[in-house]
């Protein structure tokens, strides 16, 4: 038998017949520009047919399949852990808030005091510049924010309304009779002085006690608990800051003055006082008048 005859047996037909498969095969699968590795594996004539294929179609890189990367992903955690003294954003466990610290701050002294004042400049300026994150959280709570950039004091007010019902938060701390005395002389003295040119209209304690026992009546105590009284009235209103004692016993009178007392409620008090005034008078002339008719009697 000869080569030829050999070649067109059995062993020639497996051949053949892997070769027509392999053809089959590479006729289905889309080229992706794979590059072969050696001449050596290209069949007679297919170096054409790729290179038109390889023309034809535009060079694509193969997708990694979900199991390329099993063992690195089992690995390596989706998220990283981040420690909790490494997370700034969080400033106490379990922490949902958005603002900042400092905004955080502002926005609690406005909750806790009665007013802010520009004369803190840090806490001010934090105030103007997150004013609006600052009253949506106030509005949440049913208060709004009152920035009067023209005496340089903030407050807060409660929200009141007649077509819904609205949780009050604020509770209304109303003055004593001695603390209103004190402040319609503070008040007073503020819009004199103001009048008069002064920017910072300051008072002594003895002006203010001389003023205010002249309203007193034996009904408020001696002449000691009153003073006490007085002094009580003028930590409050230190503490609220309508007044800052500079040295001792003197004081500067602060804006906010105004604020507490309008000037329509300045003029109501003062009708008031003439009134309580009179009545005082008028019922000291009365005992004065029995005491003398009693010794006539008598």
């Amino acid at each position: 038998m000869t080569d030829e005859t050999a070649a067109s047996g059995p062993a020639a037909d497996r051949a053949s017949g892997r070769e027509m498969k392999n053809a089959g095969a590479d006729a289905a699968e889309p080229a992706f520009g794979i590059p072969e590795s050696t001449a050596a594996d290209r069949a007679p004539g297919s170096g054409m047919e790729n290179a038109g294929a390889d023309a034809a179609e535009p060079a694509l890189s193969i997708p990694e399949r979900p199991g390329d990367r099993a063992d690195a992903q089992t690995d390596a955690p989706f998220i990283a852990p981040v420690a909790m003294e490494d997370d700034l954003d969080e400033l106490f466990p379990g922490d949902r808030g958005t603002l900042d610290s400092e905004v955080r701050r502002v926005l609690v002294h406005v909750l806790q005091r009665r007013f802010l004042s520009a004369d803190n400049r840090a806490e001010w300026a934090l105030l103007l510049e997150h004013q609006q994150l600052i009253e949506s959280r106030m509005h949440d709570m049913y208060l709004r924010l009152v920035v009067d950039l023209g005496r340089g004091v903030a407050y807060k007010q409660q929200v009141r309304s007649d077509e819904f019902e609205v949780p009050i938060l604020l509770k209304d701390a109303p003055y004593n009779r001695t603390e209103t005395l004190v402040l319609v002389h503070l008040r007073t003295v503020f819009q004199r002085e103001s009048a008069a040119g002064e920017p910072a209209p300051r008072i002594d304690i003895e002006d203010i006690e001389q003023t205010v026992l002249s309203y007193l009546t034996d009904a408020d105590g001696s002449t000691a608990r009153q003073q006490k009284a007085i002094r009580a009235a003028l930590d409050r209103l230190d503490r609220e800051g309508v007044i800052d004692e500079e040295t001792l016993g003197r004081y500067r009178i602060s804006p906010l003055v105004e604020v507490v007392l309008s000037a329509e409620r300045l003029a109501e008090l003062r009708a008031w006082l003439r009134e309580q005034a009179a009545q005082q008078a008028s019922r000291a002339e009365t005992a004065r008048a029995a005491t003398a008719q009693k010794e006539t009697t008598l």
